[in-house]
């Protein structure tokens, strides 16, 4: 048999754009320049319009939360710009002038990832399938092994590499998950209801992690979310989507919005909780 190539060893650092270079450090600011561009996204599956003129611009190191109605598009949007449903518009990326230097790089954690609990398949096997041509029953090679554990570095989970996957508790499946949508380091993260179902420390724990991540890689986050305060009391920026985009801005000001009354309710009432716990 022919040896298959192994992927490297990573270092944890930015995407590689030019105006990134000596910007790794975790109290460098965020770019800021740069952005993800989103322009007249439509969706139409079965003649039905899910999606309607979407435009979004997504800053390096910001975070915005998607917000809505059940059937508002939310998971649409999120799977159309990483490309896994057609769609009309356009997706780019644009450089320090404004001018789109191509498509960007795309990292996506779909929500609640499913396992099947008879698998003894651990985190390592899971880099390995993703990133080695090796078969999954001969186990991971050094370098690979080596590759996981740098990647799972990134999200303070790399005491998990070893454990089987059926064996993960919700917060800790979302930290291995989103260590694979790190690499390549991608421009833009996309995240579907990642802290569904965690606890307030596994939450904040959680928050705490992109907040940190985002500063370090100099990302974009674009996370669909149905906690309302928690999105407030942590994001950048909320859009508020029911097949186009409603409202876009403050996270404060969105959520005291008319539009925002009438599909979700009264403002949630926004308080940060510390960033410790385990997610």
């Amino acid at each position: 048999m022919t040896p298959q190539p192994e992927p490297p060893v990573l270092e944890p650092v930015p995407h590689g754009h030019p105006h990134h270079a000596g910007s790794g450090g975790a109290d460098a600011p965020a770019c800021a320049v740069c952005s993800t561009r989103i322009e007249r996204l439509t969706v139409e599956i079965a003649g039905h319009r899910i999606l309607e003129d979407v435009d979004l611009h997504l800053h390096c190191g910001e975070l915005a939360v998607v917000v809505g109605p059940n059937g508002a598009g939310k998971t649409t949007l999120l799977r159309a710009i990483a490309g896994l449903a057609p769609f009309t518009g356009r997706v780019s990326f644009a450089g320090p002038t404004g001018a789109a230097i191509g498509r960007p790089t795309i990292g996506y954690v779909p929500q609640s990832p499913s396992v099947d609990r008879a698998t003894p398949a651990t985190v390592q096997d899971l880099f390995a399938a993703a990133f080695s041509h090796r078969p999954a029953f001969l186990g991971a090679a050094r370098r690979t092994a080596a590759f996981a554990r740098a990647c799972l570095e990134r999200t303070g989970a790399a005491h998990l590499a070893r454990r089987e996957l059926s064996r993960l508790s919700g917060g800790e499946m979302q930290r291995v998950m989103l260590a694979l949508a790190l690499e390549p380091a991608p421009n833009l993260l996309l995240l579907d209801e990642p802290v569904s179902g965690m606890d307030i420390r596994g939450r904040d724990a959680f928050y705490g992690l992109l907040e940190d991540l985002r500063c370090r890689l100099d990302l974009s986050i674009l996370m669909v979310s149905h906690d309302m305060e928690a999105a407030v009391a942590h994001a950048d920026r909320l859009i508020l989507l029911e097949g186009r985009v409603l409202a876009d801005g403050a996270p404060a000001e969105v959520a005291a919005s008319e539009a925002y009354r009438l599909r979700l309710g009264p403002a949630p009432h926004a308080h940060r909780h510390g960033s410790g716990g385990n997610a």
